[in-house]
């Protein structure tokens, strides 16, 4: 009996552990939910509708061309190309999705931002990166340099970057743990709103004179 009991205690604890472990996406209760925006003949399942499963295709769980470098030619130097849901339809309820990142040679940054759904590992292909995190409160920064074959884990919801160093072009996939991960550029965020944030709370928020807070305002 006594045996018995501690079976049962453990069992019960691996259950509860389990349950408070539970990824963000809803776990399938099916092989597959193919998203379709048609709601014709559709059951809505977590923000798509799900494609009858004898019209699904291998085309649904497809993508080609991620070999394909990104143009970099932009401000920050830098190019995410995101398989989620929307790119691969068959993602739906699945719970991951992934991401292509180019950097321009010396300066092309992934700039600071957040996954609000989403832990996020990234492996280096080429080049050389210097990536990071901030914890919550304390603000503490978590950095490492990864070469060609290095990984680094990015935890869910914290502001985190990634910079080339190196004097070529860098490239890096990332997995995250969500099919629809979203993303928060911080300085898009703040400074890029849509309508701005009234530039006093910006002023007293970063001690910032109200002429420069314009100016970032314009700058997005």
């Amino acid at each position: 009996m006594k045996g018995g009991a501690h079976f049962l205690v453990g069992f019960v604890l691996l259950a509860l552990a389990s349950s408070f472990a539970s990824a963000y996406d809803p776990s399938p209760l099916q092989d597959f939910c193919v998203a379709i925006k048609d709601a014709k003949d559709g059951v809505f399942v977590n923000g798509k509708f799900c494609k009858d499963s004898m019209l699904v295709t291998a085309n649904d769980f497809s993508f080609s061309g991620l070999n394909i470098a990104g143009n970099t030619s932009n401000q920050v130097g830098s190019n995410v190309t995101l398989l989620n849901v929307d790119k691969i339809p068959g993602l739906n309820t699945l719970g991951i999705s992934l991401a292509r990142i180019d950097f321009a040679p010396y300066g092309g940054l992934n700039p600071p931002h957040t996954h609000p759904r989403a832990t996020e590992i990234l492996i280096v292909l080429e080049g050389t990166l210097y990536v990071g995190f901030v914890t919550s409160n304390p603000n503490r920064l978590i950095t490492k340099v990864l070469n060609a074959g290095d990984v680094f884990v990015f935890p869910i919801g914290l502001i985190h970057f990634q910079f080339n160093i190196g004097k070529t072009n860098a490239v890096a996939i990332a997995a995250l743990s969500s099919q629809n991960p979203g993303v928060i550029t911080i300085a898009n965020a703040v400074f890029g709103s849509n309508p701005p944030i009234n530039p006093d709370v910006l002023t007293k928020a970063f001690q910032l004179d109200k002429n420069v807070v314009n100016y970032l305002q314009k700058q997005f």
